[in-house]
């Protein structure tokens, strides 16, 4: 039935009819945070304040530094209602005090992607802590004292190329995040998918071409990583996969390879197919609600392990390295702790040596915080919730946004926070650090399993470049360094950095 006798005249009355009806629908949550008392961003109807995200022109939480003095403020995402936390009290009760209630992530995905969903990353309770269990001995400091073993190996093929490269003299450019991530392919290739790799020598092969895929820069892979983390209704319509589908199909491939030549080798290499055959073999023990830990859900382990070491071990050693090229007096500092300690033990790498290195932790620990892997956490509550001290109670199912980068940048915690200063993390700054201020890894029984296996691979990285030579800019390094904000993970502009590598005057064998 026509509304008018003109059709055009009918058409915008509709048009504007859904328009309105839009509108209305997109903007009916706003003032939810402004009822309830708390301090809100003023949102913009159909995407709340999410443009400059979305746009991939800022991180999330840039909002942070607009709340100041404030425990917590309120934003939308979308029409979504979000809080962001600010004070590190609340953030210790919902990371740690009262996890029960905060035991998993907003972020979600695809049900039909069973890999991603069966991922530690994704999946929810009581699934996650019972999977976590049987992973954890995987990352025992015994585990991964037999496991330095093929570590080492790793760290040999680096030696074996930086000595290729001539570096006496002035030595020459090099692109530390090429280096840094053929050495944590090898790691990773070797202790969980069993495979003796070298990409130092071989730079095409498909294992670090895949990892490549997995955390390419482009814009529809950053969108798709964003809206996982922060959109997860339009994640599982969109039938989003956290992995990437050419890089399942490619490990899944390699990964049954791999678990079919073990079980019946039966080698035993102290890696974590070794846990993957052994939870196979005793999957009957684990059915909940249908959910087993055979297949898939197996292959899911490897790959989530794989994700999570390559990027954030790579990273972490880009930044030290490019940090110690800015500051010549701390990487020798560095590099002299370093040679003392491969004196006290016979000239040789052991996992004893690595693990005793004062300094050296307190140099990553400043790198994690000025470049942590990523900026943010994120929880939804399980039931009603009374934020302690504070008259504020959250809705089941409220998502709550913790911005662990924000933290790590603000002077009450961090004074003159651009600055690059290993002191913040002595024995007696780490004593009169707040608890939750820091948290690069996360924090309580959701932080990264694999923490030490992660700064493992970092000193190993660290020791085997500065042991011998030493970085510093070049007319190629950018300075300050650009963190590019449509990264998954932390990572500079275009994603390289580009230093100057050369003999040290002072080396030790």
């Amino acid at each position: 039935m026509a509304l008018t006798d003109c059709w055009a005249l009918d058409g915008i009355i509709i048009l504007t009819i859904l328009i309105i009806t839009a509108y209305l629908y997109m903007t009916r949550n706003f003032k939810y945070w402004k009822k309830r008392g708390v301090l809100e961003i003023t949102p913009t109807p159909f995407v709340g304040n999410f443009m400059e995200c979305l746009l991939l022109r800022k991180a999330p939480a840039y909002f942070y530094d607009r709340a100041k003095g404030e425990p917590y403020v309120g934003f939308y995402i979308l029409d979504k209602p979000i809080l962001l936390l600010r004070d590190h009290e609340i953030i210790k009760s919902i990371l740690i005090k009262d996890f029960n209630i905060f035991c998993d992530r907003y972020a979600t995905g695809n049900p039909k992607d069973r890999i991603g969903n069966s991922s530690l990353f994704l999946i929810n309770n009581p699934t996650w802590k019972i999977l976590r269990a049987k992973l954890s001995p995987f990352f025992t400091s015994g585990k991964l004292k037999k496991m330095f073993g093929l570590m080492l190996e790793c760290g040999n093929h680096l030696n074996e190329y930086l000595d290729s490269l001539k570096l006496d003299g002035k030595g020459q450019i090099i692109e530390a995040k090429d280096i840094s991530s053929k050495l944590t392919m090898d790691v990773i290739s070797s202790t969980a998918y069993g495979l003796d790799v070298n990409t130092f020598k071989d730079p095409n092969l498909d294992f670090r071409k895949y990892g490549r895929k997995m955390f390419m820069n482009n814009y529809p892979r950053a969108l798709e990583i964003l809206t996982m983390f922060f959109l997860p209704d339009i994640a599982r319509i969109a039938r989003l996969k956290l992995f990437g589908t050419e890089t399942t199909a490619f490990l899944r491939k390699l990964f049954w390879e791999t678990m079919t030549r073990r079980m019946e080798s039966d080698e035993k290499r102290h890696d974590l197919i070794d846990i993957l055959i052994e939870l196979k073999k005793n999957s009957h023990d684990d059915k909940i609600e249908g959910f087993e830990l055979d297949g898939d859900v197996l292959m899911a382990q490897a790959l989530s392990f794989f994700s999570a070491g390559f990027d954030t071990s790579a990273m972490p050693v880009v930044f030290t390295l490019y940090e110690l090229a800015l500051q010549p007096d701390i990487q020798n500092i560095l590099r002299k702790e370093i040679h003392q300690a491969l004196n006290n033990f016979d000239r040789k790498m052991t996992y004893d040596m690595i693990t005793s290195l004062p300094y050296m932790d307190m140099v990553i620990s400043e790198t994690l915080r000025k470049y942590p892997p990523l900026g943010f956490l994120n929880r939804k509550t399980m039931e009603t919730y009374q934020i302690p001290n504070f008259n504020l109670v959250l809705e089941k199912d409220m998502p709550v946004y913790i911005p662990m980068h924000a933290l790590h940048y603000d002077p009450e915690y961090f004074p003159n926070p651009e600055k690059f200063d290993p002191k913040r993390f002595n024995e007696k700054n780490k004593r009169n650090m707040p608890s939750c201020v820091y948290f690069p890894f996360g924090d309580g029984p959701h932080a990264c399993i694999g923490i030490r296996f992660g700064l493992l691979l970092i000193k190993l990285a660290l020791i085997k470049m500065l042991n011998k030579y030493e970085v510093t800019p070049c007319e190629k390094t950018t300075i300050p360094v650009i963190i590019d904000p449509a990264m998954s993970m932390t990572g500079p502009l275009n994603g390289v950095m580009y230093l100057n590598m050369r003999k040290a005057n002072t080396v030790t064998d």
